[in-house]
């Protein structure tokens, strides 16, 4: 495989969350309190991380694994989290915004957070000047393994299956997603671990 610096690739997909921002812990810990105490079932650091994060596997699995319906999960997570608060609580890494700043080709990001969450974040660090397109999973458009959003993104770029880009994430679920795309045998994926 032939070696590409940052300006030899055509285009680079992120992921947000753990990857070009993360949120001070004590956030994290808070939301899980506020949540636990509305399923009646306490989440320890361990598992809080491992769900933010993406952690083992799709998020899903992990919650029916700990025997938690994710169907009532989700709506109680999100019914907790406030965007507002969230975004005040997330910082840019720093390496991210060197490298950002590095990288002379379109920029999309590809999140599973929501959009009611990442319009925040994106918009009090700046990053939606700093990217050319942001596309955020949903249940209509699959969730990461599932190469969709990527090929949205990369849509959304204008980019080709001819062109090479980067893929970089902090979860199995970034690096499946590269792996699975169809639409570029020039994907390659950058695993990003801060934690």
């Amino acid at each position: 495989m032939q070696r590409r610096t940052v300006t030899g690739y055509d285009f680079w997909l992120f992921d947000l969350d753990g990857t070009l921002v993360d949120v001070d812990p004590a956030y994290t810990r808070e939301v899980f309190d506020r949540v636990g105490e509305r399923l009646d079932r306490p989440f320890s650091d361990r598992e809080a991380e491992v769900l933010w994060h993406g952690l083992g596997g799709p998020r899903n699995a992990v919650l029916r694994s700990w025997g938690i319906d994710p169907r009532v999960f989700w709506p109680a997570f999100h019914a907790i989290e406030d965007p507002r608060a969230r975004a005040d609580a997330t910082y840019l890494h720093p390496d991210a915004d060197a490298l950002l700043s590095t990288i002379d080709a379109p920029i999309g990001i590809v999140t599973h957070c929501q959009e009611f969450l990442t319009a925040p974040v994106v918009d009090t660090l700046g990053l939606r000047e700093r990217v050319d397109t942001i596309v955020c999973c949903t249940e209509e458009l699959g969730w990461k393994p599932d190469p969709t959003p990527v090929h949205a993104a990369m849509d959304e770029l204008g980019v080709s299956a001819a062109d090479a880009g980067v893929l970089a994430g902090d979860a199995e679920s970034d690096v499946g997603a590269a792996r699975t795309s169809k639409r570029s045998v020039n994907l390659e994926t950058l695993f990003v671990k801060f934690y």
